[in-house]
């Protein structure tokens, strides 16, 4: 047979093909899938093309061999159907209406979660346990890889912290109202067994290490990567998924992170070591020393904050999508990267503290700056955000 398919290339794009299609996406969407299936696979004499005509709406050629149509021949945009979106949990802390949310929401549709939270006191001993659920959609990555989003309603919050809380400093203040749109966060720190799975993805602007992390386990977070490294893991992520993903703003992360908490962390005045991987040899209030695991952990091995988010104190530091500001003075009020900046070194912001830090360093407010774009410790992270809808 002078044009074949390969057998990997074949499975690869059944396998993704079907999947899509059982994640409720549009045909269309679940064949572009498949063909970025099959093209990491090696080279093929055909893959698979789908065009609808335009006239009845007719399923037309299945399989080609993907060259382009010539204008005569070029077949219009295939239409979209129409789907029913499920409507996410209304959140009591949310000051707008949940929309209905489009583009891609409307094919995977969104799914609930129920935790626990839980509030500590000074002492660090629980006082409070509530049950709460949120809404997410998975984006998979084949291989049994998944990353899954955690819708953040919108709302209004005060960042930054006052200057009669332990630890804060003039990089946090003034504090200011922020209001902040919906969107999407990652539920977990990127892992290293995301990070695989993006890594062998083409190429959009930088060369990816497929194994950097310096604490190894496809379920502990990445490590040892630079802010351009985690650009490129959101640009390539975007590129397979048709969706815009990308670094959250500091705002986005710290309203995200105190999910409606105003405490110097979310579980409340403290943190232990049950609560979150840092340095626990260092206390904050009135709680007991604790474990100093002196490495990374795997994630969501400890309580969640009230968004259903994990280690958002400690493990490792995430990237956020702001450059270095001295302090908030001019800082947006709508929740954006604030893409001016003051400084000539290129450093950019980290929040959430890690595994090797005192817990001032891991509180909501905290955030550090002592890394240029290009530098990479084991302590350093990121999770990934992206809007409602496919931008």
């Amino acid at each position: 047979m002078q044009y074949n398919v390969t057998v990997k290339g074949a499975t690869a794009f059944a396998e993704r093909f079907y999947r899509a299609l059982g994640n409720k996406k549009v045909l269309t969407t679940s064949v572009s899938m498949g063909q970025d299936a099959m093209g990491r696979e090696g080279n093929q004499w055909y893959r698979p093309v789908l065009y609808l005509r335009w006239s009845d709406q007719e399923g037309g050629q299945l399989f080609g061999n993907g060259q382009p149509d010539s204008d005569e021949n070029k077949q219009p945009d295939p239409v979209r159907p129409k789907t029913s979106p499920k409507t996410p949990i209304k959140n009591p802390r949310d000051t707008t209406e949940i929309p209905q949310t489009k583009g891609q929401d409307e094919e995977e549709g969104l799914k609930q979660f129920s935790f626990e939270v839980v509030t500590v006191n000074r002492r660090g001993a629980i006082i409070k346990r509530e049950n709460k659920q949120e809404s997410y959609f998975t984006e998979h990555l084949g291989n049994a890889v998944d990353i899954e989003m955690v819708y953040i309603p919108a709302g209004s919050f005060s960042m930054g912290s006052p200057e009669t809380e332990k630890g804060s400093d003039d990089r946090q203040r003034p504090q200011h109202q922020v209001s902040i749109k919906p969107f999407f966060l990652g539920k977990y720190q990127v892992t290293q067994a995301q990070w695989g799975a993006v890594a062998k993805l083409p190429k959009v602007n930088r060369e990816l290490k497929p194994d950097p992390s310096r604490f190894k386990g496809e379920k502990r977070p990445v490590e040892q990567v630079s802010w351009y490294d985690a650009v490129e893991f959101c640009d390539r992520l975007s590129e397979y998924t048709g969706t815009k993903y990308r670094l959250p703003s500091e705002a986005e992360w710290e309203y995200a992170c105190r999910a409606g908490t105003t405490t110097p962390f979310h579980y409340g005045e403290t943190i232990t070591s049950k609560l979150a991987n840092y340095d626990a040899s260092n206390t904050y209030a009135e709680e007991a020393e604790g474990e100093y695991r002196r490495e990374t952990t795997p994630v969501g091995g400890f309580p969640p904050n009230g968004f259903g988010l994990y280690d958002m104190h400690g493990n490792v530091w995430e990237w956020c999508g702001d450059p270095y500001h001295r302090n908030y003075k001019g800082a947006p009020t709508d929740g954006s990267i604030w893409s001016v900046n003051d400084n000539k070194d290129d450093s950019q912001w980290l929040r959430g503290g890690s595994w090797y830090d005192n817990p001032r360093n891991c509180r909501s407010a905290s955030r550090v700056s002592f890394f240029a774009r290009d530098n990479f410790h084991n302590d350093i992270g990121f999770r990934v955000a992206r809007g409602v809808g496919r931008t």
